[in-house]
């Protein structure tokens, strides 16, 4: 339920929201140094393009959120399932491809523009992350790779639910011993990424068509074997945290309806916020 939960807690949420065309800017030029020509013109196209996200995707965040509700309160008569939990992904990814598509463009219309020494240092800045999640990751034993799993999955559960009892924990616990490692075959996949996008970025004639394959196709050539492995994991996940949230306290309930609500509360006031913006530009 955590995977469409990306915008921050109740007030600080539209503080956020409010000011991405400055984070934005800010994250990209951890990756690539633009000069003032190339930030304007990404500064532009980033209005555009938030412009459209408070009109067209927030009030589908406030639907989801709506029916995510809706569900926790039938959940008093009837337990959340994996297939619901399985819905709620669902909704998130296709939030995430309708809003990675437009990114998409934006960044390749400023790619066009970027110097040959700009590329390589954003190939370089790939590498480096690649090198740390490596050191990160591979350095644990299967021990401390379920110690880690099990912690991320209390501290996301317990943003929303509050202090988990013991049965709750060792709920998890037994989910975290069941996961398949998979950190070596993720690191493997996106190293093999990373070396397709900084050829695709040589930019020969066609270069775009082949960014936007190698983004697309992501999951698309994924090994059967691999595909199976990520596959066990979700339904490992997935499965504790629907008993987890079927087990949860009545104060457990009203902290995580507190959460939701927030939520609830600071998309709304973002989608006014537009349409007032909207109707005083006209």
């Amino acid at each position: 339920m955590s995977s469409l939960f990306f915008l921050s807690a109740c007030s600080s949420t539209t503080f956020f929201y409010n000011r991405l065309d400055f984070i934005l800017p800010w994250y990209l030029d951890r990756y690539v140094d633009l000069d003032r020509a190339q930030s304007g013109q990404l500064d532009l196209a980033l209005e555009t393009m938030l412009d459209w996200h408070r009109r067209e995707e927030l009030p589908r965040y406030l639907e989801f959120l709506n029916t995510v509700s809706r569900d926790l309160d039938r959940n008093i008569a009837a337990p959340l399932n994996v297939e619901q939990l399985q819905s709620y992904a669902d909704r998130a990814e296709q939030a995430w491809f309708r809003i990675r598509d437009p990114g998409l463009e934006l960044l390749l219309r400023l790619g066009e523009d970027l110097r040959d020494e700009q590329i390589k240092d954003f190939i370089a800045q790939m590498d480096k992350k690649q090198r740390k999640y490596e050191d990160k990751y591979l350095s644990r034993d299967d021990e401390e790779m379920r110690k880690d799993a099990f912690e991320s999955l209390k501290e996301t559960l317990e943003d929303y639910l509050g202090r988990l009892d013991k049965t709750q924990q060792e709920r998890l616990r037994v989910a975290a011993g069941e996961l398949l490692r998979s950190d070596a075959v993720w690191l493997q996949e996106r190293s093999a990424w990373t070396a397709k996008l900084a050829r695709a970025l040589e930019r020969e004639p066609g270069w775009q068509r082949r960014v936007i394959a190698i983004i697309h196709d992501w999951e698309a050539g994924l090994d059967p074997e691999v595909e199976a492995l990520y596959d066990h994991n979700t339904s490992v996940v997935q499965s504790a945290m629907v008993d987890v949230l079927n087990n949860r306290s009545e104060k457990q309930d009203i902290r995580l309806h507190k959460k939701i609500d927030g939520f609830r509360d600071d998309l709304s006031l973002l989608i006014s916020q537009g349409e007032s913006q909207s109707a005083a530009a006209h």
